[in-house]
């Protein structure tokens, strides 16, 4: 796969991008004078950010990270998010009768894949962490993933990785709000680890060296690259589903593909895979379905004739949808989702875990 260097921008806004780099320029540099404080902590504090807006895969390679820790710390590794369109605020420790409208989509995915672990949502994170490291021994972390707070600079991680988007990859990108960029293109000199994410699975060793160049590496950085792996589709609502499998999914099969996610197009080509017949409706990123929303999902859905029709949802989006109470029994009944992974590619394919478990190792010595 070609690298795309015709990324959608705006630049009829390019004077707001100006004012807004100045803005952000200044901000970090009061933190690199010392002017505004960042706290350091005595245990690993991990932090999965990127440097844009949008989906770059930050959910599924935060969870590689916590399958990758749990064998070894169990119920000593924590979450800690901002709860992006939350319904509440201030911290709040997930529990079993936690809601996704209560911390967010993203950290109740987690929290319902990996109940054992700590999942916190804060959007003050050293207020978050400082609640954390209060909790019981017995469930007091010793591993922190921050997720999403590369910009939120009041906490210095002792590891930065920062993810960006093979198909919209941060050197050619621009600051918002003529891109996507968050903050200048130089910040990603604070980064530790850089995973260029989603890409193809037969990416040619010439666009690993290119995207390295262009990136620019220092000497501390390490580039790694992943590419999205899809499992088989899953009940949104167990009780109700049908005995549905992904190998049973027929190309002349009615398909309808809902996604309330920033970048859909992976997903909705991975499902193109196994249907000739798919009709999509995409929302805004982390959308909250309305009661409207579910009569349109509802009337497409009866429009297609197939016996064996069905649903399918991003994970993320079966998080806000288990939430609701509205939706009738016969979607309950054909709705299922599609889970994703990541799996490491190219050269340093196996170099990530041993350098993720070292710097826990050798963060523990140091702190002695």
């Amino acid at each position: 796969m070609p690298i795309d260097y015709t990324i959608k921008l705006n630049p009829q806004l390019s004077p707001f991008s100006f004012l807004y780099g100045i803005a952000v320029r200044f901000r970090n540099q009061l933190f690199d004078w010392g002017i505004l404080p960042s706290e350091e902590y005595d245990i690993p504090v991990i932090c999965v950010g990127n440097i844009a807006v949008g989906g770059t895969g930050k959910t599924p390679h935060t969870e590689y990270i916590i399958r990758l820790l749990q064998p070894r710390y169990k119920n000593k590794i924590a979450v800690l998010s901002r709860g992006y369109k939350r319904k509440t605020s201030g911290y709040i420790l997930a529990n079993e009768q936690t809601k996704s409208r209560d911390i967010g989509d993203e950290p109740y995915q987690i929290k319902q894949k990996f109940p054992q672990i700590q999942v916190a949502v804060d959007a003050n994170r050293r207020r978050g962490i400082q609640h954390l490291l209060k909790l019981p021994e017995e469930i007091r972390p010793e591993i922190i993933l921050l997720d999403d707070g590369f910009q939120h600079r009041y906490v210095t991680p002792s590891l930065n990785i920062v993810l960006t988007d093979y198909h919209r990859l941060m050197y050619l990108d621009k600051l918002m709000p003529v891109g996507r960029l968050r903050e200048p293109k130089s910040g990603i000199r604070r980064a530790d680890v850089i995973i260029v994410t989603k890409c193809a699975s037969d990416i040619k060793p010439i666009d690993f060296r290119i995207i390295e160049d262009h990136i620019k590496v220092v000497a501390h950085q390490t580039v790694f690259f992943t590419t999205v792996r899809y499992g088989e589709i899953k009940p949104v609502f167990s009780k109700n589903a049908l005995p549905w499998v992904k190998r049973d999914i027929r190309k002349n099969d009615d398909v309808l593909v809902v996604s309330g996610i920033a970048s859909p197009d992976g997903f909705i080509r991975e499902i193109k895979r196994y249907s000739n017949q798919v009709t999509t409706l995409t929302f805004p990123d982390h959308h909250t379905f309305s009661t409207k929303d579910i009569e349109k999902i509802k009337n497409t859905f009866e429009q297609f004739s197939s016996l064996e029709k069905l649903i399918i949802v991003t994970e993320k989006d079966a998080a806000r949808l288990r939430d609701m109470t509205n939706i009738p029994d016969m979607i309950k009944k054909r709705l299922y989702y599609q889970p994703i992974m990541v799996d490491f590619i190219g050269k340093n394919r196996t170099r990530f875990d041993e350098l993720i478990k070292e710097h826990i190792l050798t963060f523990s010595k140091n702190k002695k």
